[in-house]
């Protein structure tokens, strides 16, 4: 049976323990202060105060460095857009088009139908002719028929008994539910349409081309009617009063994919 070493011993041995113990404890202590600092204040955020506190290329908008704040930080053929430059579209108004084309998901595009020329007018050969204003058949041309306010050709389509307006078709970008900035005249100018005519409902048929499976078109027609319907729910318009179908790839112009793009409005 071995002897115990002496007290003295003893003391050797135990000291450095200690001293190793309490170095951990002392690092540990240590690593939970700095855990708690770094909680409780977090790094901040890049910032800016002017342009030249942000990388080349790049501009100072309410403290964050972005592509742009304007248009004129773009190059040309550029506009600001959610500070990103995008490629300008061709239009956003009919104005914006020549030969009588009319402005349709921001590119100028031949019209279709009398719909889509604005108030009174009429399309010949994809040219809108705006109509000329009357008060009686006399004031208009001898082919030509004074309806509601404007002259019209004889024989063109007229609206529903009860109706003094017009709805104009909308159209969209390739695989794209989103309003145009093109289009928001029509629906601001069908909104007030179907205001005035009180105890008429409207269908708002959705429609595509022919890219793509038939159920994923079902699908992107009704979002295209359905954001139709949204935004004209914004404008002020009795969502009671519309009612979304969407048709798909079912009902093509024969005008070509940008016209197969499109929401249709019809009277009930």
């Amino acid at each position: 049976m071995s002897a115990s070493p002496p007290a003295g011993e003893r003391r050797l041995v135990d000291a450095p323990a200690r001293s190793v113990v309490g170095a951990m404890l002392v690092a540990a202590v240590g690593l939970l202060i700095g855990f708690a600092i770094s909680c409780g204040n977090p790094p901040k955020k890049p910032g800016c105060k002017a342009d030249k506190d942000c990388k080349s290329g790049l501009v100072c908008s309410e403290n964050k460095c972005v592509e742009c704040a304007e248009d004129s930080q773009c190059p040309a053929g550029k506009r600001c857009d959610a500070n990103a430059c995008v490629t300008k579209p061709e239009c956003v108004k009919d104005t914006d088009c020549t030969g009588g084309k009319v402005c349709q998901a921001g590119k100028c595009k031949p019209c279709a139908a009398d719909s889509e020329c604005g108030v009174g007018g009429s399309c010949s050969a994809g040219a809108c002719k705006q109509a000329n204003k009357c008060a009686k058949d006399e004031d208009c041309a001898d082919d030509e028929d004074c309806v509601n306010g404007f002259c019209r050709r004889g024989g063109a389509a007229s609206t529903p008994p009860g109706v003094t307006c017009n709805l104009a078709t909308v159209y969209f970008a390739f695989d794209d539910s989103s309003i145009q900035t093109s289009e928001r005249d029509r629906l601001d100018a069908n909104a007030q349409c179907i205001e005035k005519t009180k105890g008429k409902a409207v269908y708002l048929s959705g429609h595509t081309d022919t890219s793509g499976t038939e159920e994923y078109n079902i699908a992107l027609s009704e979002r295209r009617a359905q954001s139709v319907a949204d935004y004209m729910a914004r404008l002020g318009a009795d969502p009671a009063r519309m009612q979304v179908v969407p048709k798909g790839e079912t009902e093509p112009t024969g005008l070509g994919d940008d016209k197969d793009r499109r929401c249709e409005f019809s009277w009930k």
